[in-house]
């Protein structure tokens, strides 16, 4: 008869993991916010380990950066002291972002040459690994498309790397609170409300992307009017009418707003109907980490998203999406367990 897995350590590694990248996530919006994202103008993901470690080498990195349009174009002049500032941060972004490749790759081998991991495990965590390493790609895709004309990213590139990076937080999450009591995924089956939730709340954390990409929050800086009016004109200026959405900078910022009190909305109806059926833990976080973060969202945008609340307010997406994701899996959970 083969051992029972004792699957509390695999558990405890993927919280360990999505810690990191909730921490990826916070930094990586510090980065954007600080415009430090353009500051290194090559990919080298197997021997980039290591920064300049000379004043000859960091002047040859200096003079690759003059070689590109955000040199040119905006920070003409800068001195070799003001490109170490904005180099570091995105060199600890990309640093994070290796060892969050190690914290994986190697407890997995561990975990996997010692036979620790059940039966149906295997595939969920070659998946994992894989969006991880597309990951890297798709972060260096997003900094080519700043590296061309225009010294800014791709604000669907950005978009998609934000995106990414919480689906794999959300992936990470679910299998370590699935693994924490037993040794299999849960199913996602069961937590309709919740499901609505999270989709919801991604659906926002993509606009934010897009917001962010757009710097779409440096403008009306108002609220709750915006530009001195409940719906503002000019949401529809972009031909065709569906480009709107993602392509003007007023529309978007409006859309985020309205997305914003759906998810507030939302978070009070699961408040109200679902005592009983889940955790009051699990209740008030949902509600507290939207109110905190729409509260959060209007400080960040009447104070014209300095770098400090608009980090902020990245983490504070990143707590409301973790609390949809463990309302979402302990729902499931429940319905799993009174289907048997």
């Amino acid at each position: 008869m083969r051992d029972v897995i004792d699957t509390r350590p695999l558990a405890r590694w993927l919280f360990a993991v999505a810690g990191l990248v909730g921490l990826m996530v916070v930094i990586g919006g510090l980065t954007r916010l600080t415009e430090s994202g353009l500051s290194m103008v090559e990919w080298k993901p197997i021997t980039g380990w290591l920064p300049p470690l000379s004043e000859a080498a960091w002047i040859a990195e200096f003079e690759k950066y003059k070689q590109f349009p955000e040199y040119q174009k905006i920070n003409i002049g800068m001195t070799l002291e003001g490109f170490k500032e904005i180099f570091w941060l995105e060199y600890i972004h990309r640093l994070l972002g290796r060892v969050i490749g190690l914290a994986f790759a190697l407890p997995l081998l561990w975990f996997w040459l010692r036979r620790k991991i059940p039966a149906g495990l295997h595939g969920h965590l070659i998946a994992m690994l894989l969006l991880g390493g597309s990951q890297g790609a798709m972060g260096w895709f997003m900094v080519k498309s700043g590296l061309v004309d225009h010294p800014d990213v791709s604000h669907y590139r950005l978009t998609a790397h934000l995106g990414l990076a919480f689906l794999i937080f959300a992936y990470l999450l679910w299998g370590a609170l699935s693994l924490r009591r037993a040794p299999r995924m849960q199913s996602p089956a069961g937590a309709g409300i919740a499901i609505l939730f999270v989709a919801l709340v991604f659906v926002q954390i993509l606009s934010g992307g897009l917001v962010a990409g757009l710097n779409a929050g440096l403008a009306y800086n108002t609220w709750p009017l915006m530009d001195g009016q409940i719906i503002p004109d000019g949401l529809a200026t972009v031909s065709p009418l569906w480009l709107n959405i993602f392509e003007n900078a007023l529309t978007i910022q409006f859309q985020h707003r309205m997305i914003a009190y759906l998810v507030l909305l939302l978070a009070l109806v699961v408040w109200l109907t679902q005592k009983g059926r889940v955790s009051n833990g699990g209740r008030h976080m949902v509600l507290a980490t939207v109110v905190l973060q729409v509260a959060l969202g209007i400080i960040t945008l009447l104070l014209h998203v300095p770098i400090i609340m608009g980090v902020l307010h990245q983490a504070g997406a990143l707590l409301v999406f973790m609390g949809g994701i463990m309302l979402w899996h302990g729902m499931a959970r429940r319905a799993a367990e009174s289907a048997q």
